[in-house]
């Protein structure tokens, strides 16, 4: 399930799944975009988890529970706890990170 946040709302959405994978970004970022389709298509392989993009600018809350310093961030979080993080343009990368959780 693939989605963008539209409130500062993901400590909601951690909390109430069991897993959630996050991508930060910002609209400025090249590597965000270049990023946000094969985001999309790893959501598509695991349509019973939220795949959140989240503004990192505009949502200061939700960018706290990642502790995100650099964009584009990817983090994924299980029973309510960040699991862990990594800044990455690479697609095998990420679909390492989320194999850790799935």
């Amino acid at each position: 399930m693939f989605s963008e946040l539209d409130k500062d709302n993901l400590a909601e959405l951690v909390a109430s799944n069991d897993v959630v994978v996050v991508q930060y970004a910002a609209s400025w970022c090249g590597n965000c975009r270049i990023m946000k389709p094969k985001f999309k298509m790893l959501a598509s392989q695991h349509e019973n988890i939220p795949f959140v993009i989240v503004d990192a600018e505009q949502f200061p809350e939700s960018r706290k529970l990642a502790k995100v310093d650099n964009l584009p961030t990817f983090a994924t979080f299980k029973n309510g706890q960040l699991v862990n993080q990594t800044q990455t343009n690479k697609a095998e990368v990420l679909a390492e990170l989320v194999s850790e959780v799935v």
